[in-house]
């Protein structure tokens, strides 16, 4: 009967060794991805009209590249738009529209500037849910072997850019 006493103290001791576990890993904002070294996950898109397709066969085709998930309703999105099309100058960048409208896909792109060599619709979130989003914008640095490299959820900024992107980049390339 003892050892119910010391129950409380137990659960407390461990629940709070689990919370500060998540202070001290390496980075405590990200959002953990289980398809980092993974294959990129089977893509379940539809074509945007007027745009190139996102087929299958982009993940696996040689070259590094970034996929984005985004949608024009997105307030970020709009944030971090600038940064997709200077990185486009660098490698492919591919954009999956999320649970959006062509209609309001294709104005946003009209408005903003169209810096995707491709375009998938997950209309149904199919693929979102495939590749483990937590919501847009999100995106991962994809190898040129279809292996994810990096997955980052939220705005790209000029510093994530540095920080995180570009290494992951050139970890793609040295593959």
């Amino acid at each position: 009967m003892r050892w119910l006493a010391l129950l409380p103290i137990a659960l407390f001791a461990a629940l709070g060794g689990f919370f500060l576990s998540g202070l001290f890993r390496e980075n405590p904002d990200a959002l953990p991805s289980t398809r980092i070294g993974q294959p990129a996950p089977a893509l379940s898109v539809t074509e945007l009209p007027g745009k190139a397709p996102l087929t299958p066969a982009i993940l696996t085709d040689g070259e590094v590249k970034l996929v984005n998930f985004w949608a024009s309703w997105c307030v970020p999105c709009r944030v971090e738009h600038p940064q997709l099309e200077e990185l486009a100058e660098e490698l492919p960048v591919y954009g999956i529209n999320y649970k959006d409208s062509p209609e309001a896909a294709l104005a946003f792109l009209e408005e903003l500037g169209d810096p995707f060599a491709a375009i998938g619709v997950d209309g149904e979130a199919r693929t979102g849910i495939d590749w483990g989003l937590y919501g847009v914008p999100e995106t991962f640095v994809v190898a040129g072997d279809g292996t994810v490299m990096l997955r980052f959820a939220g705005p790209i900024t000029r510093s994530v850019i540095e920080d995180s992107i570009a290494p992951a980049i050139e970890a793609a390339r040295a593959r």
